[in-house]
């Protein structure tokens, strides 16, 4: 491969991304209020799940959650069903993460978490989904293809669950009233700490 393709590769890749994180945007509608609502609403914790780039996805966004001022953690999809779906109670709100919303591990989840009364809205791709057809509420990402121009490596996909991630839970924090007191709170270490102690 030329110098030159490298770098037609790499645009291609980040121009793609950048088309699909507009789509996201021009997406967002009544069903992003509700699940902020949803969000501020529940009484446990927020739970996010799902199954390879979509479960790195979750881990991350728990992470971001819990750091502005919304209780979350991950739940592995596989795990699960091996006993941390007693990490999930009747008061939570789970987020099950999925590009093609038919991912095994993940659909397996939804008639015991169910069982356990805890809400659940999809993050997906496909509206007429299993994942999407079960969930109380479903966010959809508008994703059609990948940038990998093979089509198959996880990159427009999770870059989309990423950013609507990140966009509830600045959103939820914002309607909490979380203030930069708040989130210097949380972060006592690293270079924010140092930032935040200036």
């Amino acid at each position: 491969m030329e110098p030159n393709e490298n770098i037609n590769t790499a645009k291609q890749v980040i121009l793609s991304e950048a088309v699909a994180l507009n789509n996201l945007a021009n997406l967002l509608d009544d069903g992003f209020i509700q699940a902020v609502d949803m969000i501020l609403a529940c009484e446990g914790r927020i739970i996010f799940s799902g199954i390879g780039k979509p479960g790195h996805i979750g881990r991350k966004l728990a992470a971001t959650f819990s750091s502005t001022g919304t209780p979350a953690f991950f739940v592995h999809a596989a795990e699960a069903a091996h006993g941390d779906l007693g990490m999930i109670t009747t008061k939570d709100v789970v987020f099950l993460l999925s590009h093609s919303g038919s991912s095994d591990e993940v659909i397996n989840l939804i008639p015991y978490i169910r069982r356990i009364g805890a809400k659940i809205i999809a993050i997906t791709s496909q509206k007429n989904s299993p994942l999407a057809n079960f969930a109380d509420l479903v966010l959809l990402t508008g994703v059609q293809k990948e940038a990998d121009p093979r089509g198959q490596a996880p990159t427009t996909s999770s870059t989309t669950l990423l950013a609507l991630g990140d966009a509830l839970a600045i959103t939820v924090s914002m309607r909490r009233g979380f203030t930069q007191k708040d989130f210097c709170n949380f972060h006592p270490g690293g270079a924010l700490g140092r930032q935040n102690k200036i």
